[in-house]
């Protein structure tokens, strides 16, 4: 969707769940279109009132949106083809509608930049939010670009993050997405910022990212992210780590290891959701996110199913949409791991432990050597940007996505 001097501000996939997509604009007349020379532009025309055109106009008039049902038809003379091919070999896929994103990866500064995901709420984790962000990127070496879920975010932290940008050299960004109408709701905002974790990532960021770091707010990160960027995956659409089985004092916690979980994975690992890396473009190929939804919306009206709703739904899933299993030193956590490992750990992860039930904010100046440090520094930042007036506006990558 775009304008005439800007054919292409925005763009997104079509969900197989019930044919549904969204958009973000801002009120105006848009011009809204099949991507040229795709591989949906050959197969499928838009249909108005009957008649095949090659766009539509739209015209937002205010901040509510518009919700347009958008009719396509496929071309007489391709009615038997299919939009995604996969499965019969690197040949086959190739010639499907992937092929037509593949000069989006050209581009030198998106194969450098490593794009990292994440969300909070609250002022504590806004805090550790900042305190990942700066660890970050002081251990990697490239380019960052941190993709933030901006509807859990203070005006505060708004405000502030442009100069923890400014200062640390790295790019960012606000994104949301609207909760789809016809997707079961959750009513408890921790479940709510659960189900964005995972079931939204096909569609949350332009087509032109092509892998995506997600990393949980209260983790520290002590390695480069580089190294778990290039990281092979083997054909699975993500990665995650399984959980730690070193600290023998928390086995009897280990839930995954007995009952349904120890029945239904069939001796699979049992993953944590607090780092995972996602090959956008493998997870879009193979159509996950219409799978994780699809699922969802079955398990998520029972309340006894999905208790741990980000974590139990890829893992309940990975018999038909498999898990990388990463190695183990990409997250350490207190709760799971032994102390003799915490040496070897990439990430810090702040894992609630149900024996002390200690304080996060205690158990970070504990376990985490460097926090201190981090959050001192994330706080000198800011206390200079406030002297300085350097603290600036939140982009416009903020705007929301209207229905469409």
């Amino acid at each position: 969707m775009g304008t005439p001097s800007r054919p292409v501000v925005v763009d997104t996939l079509v969900m197989a769940n019930l044919g549904y997509f969204q958009l973000k604009a801002n009120p105006g007349v848009w011009s809204l279109k099949i991507k040229p020379e795709s591989r949906s532009e050959e197969l499928y025309d838009i249909l108005q009132r009957d008649e095949k055109i090659r766009e539509l106009q739209v015209v937002i008039s205010n901040f509510n949106g518009l919700t347009l049902p958008l009719k396509v038809m496929k071309k007489i003379e391709k009615f038997s083809e299919e939009l995604l091919v996969e499965g019969e070999g690197d040949a086959k896929q190739d010639a499907g509608v992937w092929n037509s994103f593949s000069g989006l990866w050209n581009d030198k500064k998106s194969e450098e930049t490593i794009h990292v995901f994440s969300l909070a709420s609250g002022h504590l984790y806004e805090r550790f939010l900042k305190i990942m962000m700066l660890s970050v990127v002081k251990n990697t070496k490239n380019p960052v670009k941190f993709w933030l879920l901006a509807n859990f975010l203070s005006p505060k932290f708004k405000d502030t993050v442009p100069a923890l940008a400014q200062a640390y050299n790295f790019e960012y960004e606000l994104v949301t997405y609207k909760w789809p109408s016809w997707l079961f709701a959750q009513t408890e905002k921790q479940r709510i910022i659960w189900a964005y974790k995972i079931l939204f990532l096909d569609v949350l960021f332009p087509l032109d990212v092509k892998k995506v770091i997600y990393v949980d707010a209260d983790q520290v990160v002590r390695s480069d992210l580089k190294e778990l960027w290039d990281l092979d995956l083997h054909g699975a659409p993500y990665g995650y780590t399984p959980f730690c089985d070193s600290n023998k004092e928390t086995e009897g916690f280990r839930f995954w290891k007995k009952g349904f979980w120890e029945s239904h994975l069939r001796g699979l690992h049992y993953h944590i959701s607090a780092l995972y890396v996602v090959d956008l473009f493998r997870f879009r190929q193979i159509a996950a996110g219409d799978q994780l939804r699809a699922t969802y919306s079955q398990l998520a009206p029972d309340p006894n199913s999905l208790s741990n709703l980000d974590q139990d739904l890829p893992n309940y899933v990975q018999h038909n949409l498999k898990i990388h299993s990463l190695p183990q030193e990409w997250l350490w956590c207190e709760t799971w791991c032994s102390n003799s490992t915490k040496s070897q750990a990439k990430t810090i992860d702040l894992c609630n432990n149900p024996l002390t039930k200690t304080p996060k904010l205690e158990a970070a100046v504990k376990i985490i050597p460097e926090w201190t440090d981090l959050d001192n520094e994330v706080k000198r930042v800011e206390r200079e940007s406030t002297m300085a007036g350097t603290a600036s506006p939140t982009p416009s990558a903020e705007q929301g996505k209207d229905e469409l």
